[in-house]
């Protein structure tokens, strides 16, 4: 298969996203959306921040870039897989959505139309953030794709479900909230898993159950595991529903696996999600994002390159999903 990663030939020069800025894995950069078709895998950057509820400048837009730079050392197997996705499915670098620095509207509308780019040419978008307040416009266009007939898996210790943060209507903890409402969604096939500690707001789960959203505590992963929890998971988010989509704050993460994000303990292990991860892929989900990543905390960009595994399980799962329902030659 053409189209593979690139990081055993030491002879071959990474395409660029931008100057210096290599594409995801080495993976072919795609500039026109007539050029979408035929990939199964389109990568996509949203390098954007909105209202910052955490007490300072954190800067998560340049984790399109660093999420970029890590990726050139890895490839598409998995030894505990046996397994390389690119052996049967082509993927692609449609770079990054244009954003304006203090303009939601403007931003929201191209992050949107960038991933709609991709659906409507069949592929699976694989997203990299940015804030979590991008997940809104992101699932909103996905779920177009879709009459809104969508499941939702999403994993952070916050529920970002608060009807506004001040008089902001779109900051990062709002964006399952404004999910409530997109025409054609139910809100009982959302699944918040990693969900812990005195960062949430006080009205949060209260809040989640009202529209009929499920909660699975990051306690609760521990204690059941974490193939019965996501199994779980999957079964709210599947119950009657066309298509999946799975996001992800770095924060599910305990704090001692994700340097380069908020200070939350009490979360998942990197094995805890890769597993999980890689069980919605084999679940058939279609779209994924990983937002809140803050490079100029991550010495040695460790969160970075835990992004770059975490895709590759759910890509993974996803090849190897789509390989099973392929017709027989």
């Amino acid at each position: 298969m053409k189209n593979k990663p690139v990081c055993y030939d030491v002879s071959y020069a990474h395409p660029e996203v931008f100057s210096g800025v290599p594409s995801f894995l080495g993976l072919p950069v795609v500039r026109r959306k007539e050029d979408l078709h035929g990939h199964d895998f389109v990568i996509m950057g949203a390098p954007w921040e909105g209202v910052c509820t955490y007490g300072g400048a954190t800067f998560v837009e340049n984790a399109t870039k660093t999420i970029r730079t890590c990726s050139a050392r890895y490839g598409g197997y998995l030894p505990e897989l046996d397994f390389d996705l690119f052996d049967h499915f082509s993927g692609a670098d449609y770079g990054d959505a244009a954003v304006k620095s203090g303009d939601t509207d403007f931003t929201f509308q191209s992050v949107g139309k960038h991933l709609g780019d991709i659906v409507d040419a069949g592929g699976i978008p694989i997203v990299f953030g940015g804030d979590h307040s991008l997940s809104y416009p992101l699932i909103k266009r996905f779920a177009e794709k879709y009459d809104g007939n969508i499941g939702i898996v999403h994993f952070d210790a916050h529920m970002d479900n608060m009807e506004h943060y001040g008089e902001e209507l779109y900051a990062r903890c709002s964006p399952f909230y404004r999910l409530y409402g997109v025409s054609g969604f139910n809100p009982k096939n959302l699944v918040s898993l990693g969900i812990r500690g005195p960062r949430n707001h006080f009205g949060a789960v209260k809040e989640a159950k009202k529209h009929g959203a499920s909660v699975i505590t990051s306690f609760e992963i521990k204690e059941e595991g974490p193939k019965k929890s996501i199994k779980k998971a999957l079964e709210i988010a599947a119950q009657g529903t066309k298509a999946l989509y799975v996001s992800v704050c770095s924060d599910a993460l305990d704090i001692a696996h994700n340097p380069g994000g908020p200070a939350d303990p009490c979360g998942l292990s990197t094995y805890e999600l890769a597993v999980m991860l890689h069980e919605c892929g084999l679940a058939g989900a279609r779209g994924f994002d990983y937002m809140e990543i803050y490079p100029p905390k991550d010495l040695h960009n460790q969160s970075s390159h835990v992004a770059c595994w975490m895709a590759l399980y759910i890509m993974n799962g996803m090849a190897q999903c789509m390989l099973k329902q392929k017709p027989a030659a």
